[in-house]
């Protein structure tokens, strides 16, 4: 676990867990190169996801606290009679959208494993298919153009979406891509599709890494803290950068750019998987990085 491999890492995890590209496939990818695996490899993608949690925090606090506090106030209402289904603000009907489609995933959850075999398995030819499907999504959702707004938000869209994360377990997969490229198919506006993506994946990551921190907890690897701490403060600054580019882009019509780039990394991916089976090197001793 050096510094240079971390910030590498760091920075991958960062850009990749909100640009429509897949943290945890390129994750997958770079720990194959270079060679880290097992204990050291989870515990490090635990430290870089709560990083990227942060960053969404920060840059969708307002609705976050919104929530946060429609969360309690629904309570309120509830017991003085006052709640209302059709009557919802966009903050309380998006926190009831965020349960549903958080709901639809703890299903899949518990058969985690069926997901992420495939990471960390010696060979990342299933990794390039599933970068390959990630840019199909974005070149399907590129000229979505909805006009529903989180006060429109039904069950229904909230379903979908939950679906389209589950699918998003597999490395190579987008999460904020396919979870986007799900509620444009439904018909949201593109700044409500982006913030409810990014804000689901709060539940998601958090989720996923408690999960992970008892498998982590068990182990007797030797931690860098230093290095850890420096991981989490790069994959949380710079994923917020990407938070800002990703919702400037989608403004601008502009998603197919992902496409193209999966597009791109998984042929790429394919490619070498199908080099290594063949002569039985590796990407990292190809690179003298291995």
């Amino acid at each position: 676990m050096d510094y240079i491999t971390v910030i590498i890492q760091a920075i991958v995890q960062g850009l990749t867990e909100f640009l429509p590209v897949s943290s945890s496939g390129h994750l997958s990818v770079v720990q194959h190169i270079t060679g880290v695996d097992g204990e050291a490899a989870l515990i490090l993608s635990i430290v870089l996801h709560l990083g990227t949690l942060a960053a969404v925090f920060i840059a969708f606090r307002k609705i976050i606290f919104g929530m946060i506090k429609e969360f309690f106030l629904t309570f309120r209402d509830i017991f003085t009679g006052k709640f209302s289904w059709k009557n919802m603000n966009a903050d309380r009907r998006m926190m009831f959208m965020v349960i549903i489609a958080t709901a639809v995933l703890v299903p899949a959850y518990l058969v985690k494993d069926f997901f992420t075999a495939r990471q960390g398995d010696g060979d990342i030819i299933f990794e390039g298919a599933a970068f390959l499907f990630t840019a199909m999504l974005l070149f399907m959702c590129d000229h979505c153009s909805g006009t529903k707004t989180g006060e429109e938000m039904s069950v229904k869209d909230g379903i979908i979406v939950g679906l389209f994360q589950c699918v998003a377990l597999f490395p190579g997969v987008s999460r904020s891509g396919s979870t986007t490229a799900a509620g444009l198919f439904c018909g949201l506006e593109k700044e409500t599709a982006v913030s409810f993506a990014f804000i689901l994946g709060i539940p998601a990551i958090l989720g996923g890494s408690v999960l992970e921190i008892g498998e982590a907890l068990k182990s007797d690897v030797e931690l860098n803290w230093a290095a850890l701490g420096i991981g989490f403060a790069i994959s949380a600054i710079v994923g917020f950068l990407a938070i800002k580019l990703v919702k400037w882009l989608i403004r601008k019509d502009r998603f197919k750019i992902f496409g193209i780039y999966t597009a791109i990394i998984g042929a790429a991916c394919i490619a070498g998987g199908i080099w290594e089976n063949m002569t039985g090197n590796t990407l990292g001793s190809l690179l003298g990085i291995g």
